[in-house]
């Protein structure tokens, strides 16, 4: 009987979640039919790095250790050859318990971190609207939203690092 293992990359699944808001920033300017300026676009590629270096960190630490260990345990399920195979496929989705677990965590608080990003970057939008709707010039307003945005983006990167750390404590208890 043969035993197959299908597990997702976590590392691109993860990254997937933080493209969205990479986006948002520039779909504001288009809402408002404004070009982006240099340092909104620097802001974005700043907030893009800090987050792809964090998933990266937790995937090169936490997930690949977890996915050894899945695979592990999955590989020993699979070499009992008495046990039936409804047995062996809960002995592996066992195993794949704690990834899938760490996985939802990961994801929802990369969630967290993205809405929360576009909450601030649309109250830009938004107060940059209201100031070209009460006349003031486009240029203004361009300055307004830029500086607005790139604010957001400082914000958010500083709250990298706590979020970081709280990843890690729950993919530490997970892992245990």
């Amino acid at each position: 009987r043969k035993c197959l293992l299908v597990v997702p990359c976590m590392y691109v699944l993860l990254a997937g979640v933080y493209i969205g808001y990479l986006v948002f920033i520039c779909v504001i300017l288009v809402v408002l039919g404004i070009q982006g300026e240099i340092n909104m676009a620097e802001a974005q590629q700043r907030v893009e790095k800090a987050v792809d270096e964090m998933v990266k960190e937790l995937e090169r630490n936490y997930i690949r250790k977890m996915q050894a260990k899945m695979f592990h345990c999955s590989a020993a399920c699979c070499e009992d050859s008495t046990a039936s195979m409804q047995h062996v496929h809960t002995c592996i989705e066992r195993c794949h318990a704690p990834l899938a677990q760490a996985q939802a965590g990961v994801t929802s608080e990369l969630e967290r971190f993205q809405d929360r990003l576009a909450r601030c970057t649309m109250d830009c939008s938004d107060k940059a609207k209201d100031a070209f709707d009460s006349g003031t010039k486009e240029p203004m307003v361009k300055q307004l939203l830029s500086s607005c945005v790139v604010k957001c983006v400082d914000d958010h990167i500083n709250l990298i690092p706590s979020m970081t750390k709280k990843i890690q404590e729950t993919l530490t208890a997970i892992g245990k």
